[in-house]
């Protein structure tokens, strides 16, 4: 229908079509997140408007939009912001786009924090990216003090973004550092929570295109195996815990074994949990500090 309006539920339909030609996954929940972006509306108001004829301004920018989803960026980056934890997060290319499954770590933190009480706690977020783990903490757990830490300062400055957006800030820090280097060596936390980079550098030429080509390299690749973060973050770790302290890490499900050995044979660790991810594989590895 070459003469037919371009009304918004038209707009979706081609571009459903069109994204899904390009490999995407979920073409038509992306077609209407780009455009809702483009009108400056929430997603549901595109429902009571699909017969709304699209003015040359709206198709331009959503035009432009596509055109970039269809290369390949990804969606998050294009609208500037991505949901984790039920709460919006800014992100651009220079922080890993939140997933998730990185809730599960959030989820074991604060189990952790709620079963001490309203007893005051620290908690340290290492390699905080978009700050989602640190800020998901800080608002749900009013009686934690949380502190960020990233090597990238411009992943320091979105997390300070999100912080003051969601009115955690100040009960938060941030420090740019390569994991505790930074850090006093007798600052001591009651919980480490931390998604550090864990795919290997072959692994990492292999990823998809939207994430090989628009997401930071620096926070997944962790060398020839995928453990060379983890290998200097776990004995870091254990010595800035207090006693009876938690460390809960994401890995991948490739490298769960070599993590789990890792926390296993330090000895400041007690025996390490795994907790599992929505798809039954191993995702977050969690261990208590010894109180010997």
């Amino acid at each position: 229908m070459p003469d037919a309006p371009w009304t918004l539920a038209r707009l979706l339909i081609w571009t459903t079509d069109y994204l899904k030609q390009h490999g995407s996954d979920s073409p038509r929940l992306e077609a209407e997140v780009l455009l809702a972006h483009a009108r400056g509306c929430p997603r549901i108001q595109l429902y009571a408007n699909f017969e709304e004829v699209a003015a040359d301004a709206l198709r331009t920018q959503f035009r432009e939009l596509v055109k970039k989803r269809a290369d390949g960026m990804p969606v998050a980056y294009l609208v500037g912001k991505r949901e984790f934890f039920s709460l919006d997060f800014k992100v651009t290319p220079d922080v890993l786009i939140p997933r998730p499954e990185t809730e599960h770590v959030v989820m074991a933190v604060l189990d952790r924090i709620k079963a001490r009480g309203d007893v005051p706690v620290e908690v340290c977020d290492m390699c905080t990216g978009s700050g989602c783990i640190a800020v998901a903490i800080a608002r749900h757990a009013p009686s934690a003090r949380v502190t960020a830490v990233d090597v990238s300062a411009a992943a320091i400055a979105i997390a300070s973004e999100n912080a003051a957006a969601h009115g955690v800030a100040d009960r938060m820090e941030f420090v740019e550092s390569d994991l505790f280097a930074a850090i006093d060596d007798d600052r001591h936390f009651d919980l480490i929570a931390a998604n550090p980079p864990y795919i290997s550098s072959d692994d990492c030429d292999q990823l998809p295109h939207t994430i090989r080509d628009f997401e930071p390299r620096l926070a997944v690749d962790a060398g020839k195996e995928g453990m060379d973060v983890a290998r200097r973050l776990i004995p870091q770790a254990a010595r800035h815990l207090r006693p009876g302290g938690w460390l809960a890490m994401e890995i991948s499900p490739i490298i769960l074994r070599e993590v789990h050995e890792l926390v296993a044979n330090n000895k400041a660790f007690e025996s390490p949990e795994i907790i599992k991810d929505l798809a039954g594989h191993g995702r977050v590895v969690v261990g208590k500090r010894s109180t010997n």
